[in-house]
C-alpha cells in the first residue's frame, strides 16, 4: 500500500466510519493534538530517562492513540476502541504517587529545568490545547466525555511529571517573578 491516497487532496478526510469531513473540522483538530501530543512524548522518549517515568509516558502514548482512535469515531453506538474511566484512574494514581515527593507550590512556576522537564511542560500545553479543541467539539456533536477529562487529568501529570523529574535532578522550581 502506498502511503498517499490522493484521497485527501480536496481538503476532506475520512473519520472512523468512512465518512468524509473537512481537514479542517474540530474532530480532526482534536485527534491532530492528541497527536502531536503524543509525538511530543515520542521526543522526551529519545531522551534519558528513568524507567519508572519512561514505562508511564509509553503507556500514555499507547493511550493517546486510543483516544486519538476515539475522538475519530463519531458512532455513539460503536464502543470499540473508547477511552475509559480506568485509564483516567491511572494518571489519578500517577499523580497520587508523585505529588507527595515534590514540594507544595507557593506560587506559579516556570516551564523550564531540564530538557525532559522542560518538554514535558510544552506536552503540557498541547495537552490543554487538545483538550480544549475536544471541548469545542463536545459542544456541537456527541462524544464520549471520557476524552476531554482524560486530557484534562493528562494536562496535570504532565506538569507534576515535569516536576518530579527536576526534583529528582535537584533542579528547583523556576517561580515566577511578576
Amino acid at each position: 500500500m502506498k502511503i498517499y491516497t490522493k484521497t485527501g487532496d480536496e481538503g476532506k478526510t475520512s473519520l472512523f466510519d468512512n465518512s468524509r469531513v473537512w481537514k479542517s473540522d474540530q474532530r480532526i483538530m482534536s485527534y491532530g493534538a492528541v497527536d502531536e501530543l503524543n509525538s511530543s512524548l515520542g521526543i522526551a522518549l529519545s531522551l534519558e530517562i528513568d524507567n519508572e517515568i519512561k514505562e508511564i509516558l509509553i503507556k500514555i502514548q499507547n493511550d493517546l492513540f486510543i483516544v486519538g482512535s476515539d475522538l475519530a469515531n463519531p458512532d455513539m453506538m460503536d464502543k470499540k476502541i473508547r477511552t475509559t474511566k480506568e485509564m483516567i484512574t491511572f494518571l489519578e494514581q500517577k499523580i497520587d504517587l508523585f505529588e507527595p515527593q515534590l514540594d507544595p507550590l507557593t506560587s506559579f512556576i516556570l516551564p523550564g529545568g531540564t530538557l525532559i522537564a522542560s518538554i514535558l511542560h510544552m506536552s503540557r500545553t498541547i495537552t490543554r490545547r487538545a483538550e480544549t479543541h475536544v471541548v469545542a467539539l463536545s459542544q456541537n456533536e456527541e462524544i464520549n466525555s471520557d476524552a476531554a477529562i482524560y486530557l484534562n487529568r493528562l494536562s496535570d501529570l504532565m506538569f507534576t511529571l515535569a516536576r518530579t523529574i527536576n526534583h529528582r535532578k535537584t533542579i528547583s522550581d523556576i517561580v515566577w517573578k511578576p
